[in-house]
């Protein structure tokens, strides 16, 4: 039995979904009932409990033989930052109690940093707890999702400007679309039996784009010209904040600050294993088009 925490995700989905196909038992742990209906349609069986219900969360995994874990950002919380944590303390206290022979939780490339740099930092945190959980425990660093640029693409296609805190705007960074991480997780997952100890690997695309190539990609999709244009570093704390609470803000800003110092939001150098998805830029962008710019 393999249980999956927040398995309506993009990630968690396409994990049970793989699993599925490969002929195992797959639990899904949700939230809510909204987004039962597919998982339920693939065989999976269905359970609720609230990420931050240590408790709870517990007695769902408590019989699986492994568990995968995603530690989600909820941007409607009122402090989203505070409560990605409690949900990462959570997690850990639940997966303490539930003590499955396999743990596989998805962590941020950068983690490894021993400064502070924001949100890889938090998932420092997370993957020192899950240090402590006993049995085989796989941690895959996953680099920035392609399906994060969702939210500025309508806004980019209508003005011809795609506006990034990447600088420069031709800096290579490591990316991987969501369904591609699920499915390296799920091959993770049935290939691990037997181990013991902490395992890092780290999951990315075919290759490396940066925030231009997003704009010639765009600019394909839709059939006009887009280009990208780095934001002024002086106006990156009143834009975040305007759109989200200060302690998100201030997370995002370190990150950014180190990915554009290049290397630092990366591979942990002799460390575990690269894992590489399939799905080019071009193909995970497609669906996120407003479907009138959409050439197909």
């Amino acid at each position: 039995m393999y249980a999956i925490v927040g398995a309506a995700g993009k990630v968690g989905f396409a994990t049970a979904l793989a699993l599925r196909q490969a002929g195992v038992e797959v639990r899904a742990v949700l939230r809510s009932e909204s987004k039962a209906a597919r998982l339920a349609e693939i065989g999976c069986e269905i359970v609720f409990a609230d990420l931050q219900d240590a408790d709870a969360l517990g007695s769902a995994i408590a019989d699986a033989d492994a568990v995968q874990v995603v530690a989600p950002l909820t941007p409607q919380a009122q402090d989203p930052a505070e409560d990605l944590r409690r949900s990462i303390a959570s997690l850990a206290a639940a997966l303490r109690q539930a003590r499955p022979g396999r743990t596989l939780a998805v962590s941020d490339y950068g983690a490894h940093v021993a400064h502070d740099i924001g949100m890889p930092s938090v998932f420092r945190e997370f993957e020192k707890q899950l240090a402590r959980v006993g049995g085989h425990t796989i941690v895959v660093r996953s680099a920035e999702h392609m399906q994060n640029w969702a939210r500025v693409i309508p806004a980019a296609i209508e003005s011809g400007r795609l506006p990034t805190f990447l600088d420069p705007v031709n800096r290579l960074v490591p990316t991987i679309s969501a369904p591609d991480l699920g499915k390296i997780t799920a091959a993770l997952l049935l290939r691990a039996e037997g181990r013991t100890g902490v395992d890092i690997y780290h999951a990315e695309g075919p290759r490396r784009y940066s925030a231009g190539d997003v704009a010639t990609v765009l600019s394909e999709l839709a059939g006009r010209p887009v280009h990208a244009q780095s934001v002024p570093r002086v106006q990156w704390a009143e834009i975040m904040k305007h759109n989200m609470p200060a302690t998100l803000a201030d997370l995002l800003i370190k990150a950014t600050d180190a990915v554009n110092q290049g290397g630092v939001v990366d591979i942990e150098e002799n460390v575990g294993e690269v894992c590489y998805g399939t799905t080019e830029l071009i193909d995970a962008l497609r669906p996120l088009l407003p479907q009138r710019h959409d050439r197909g």
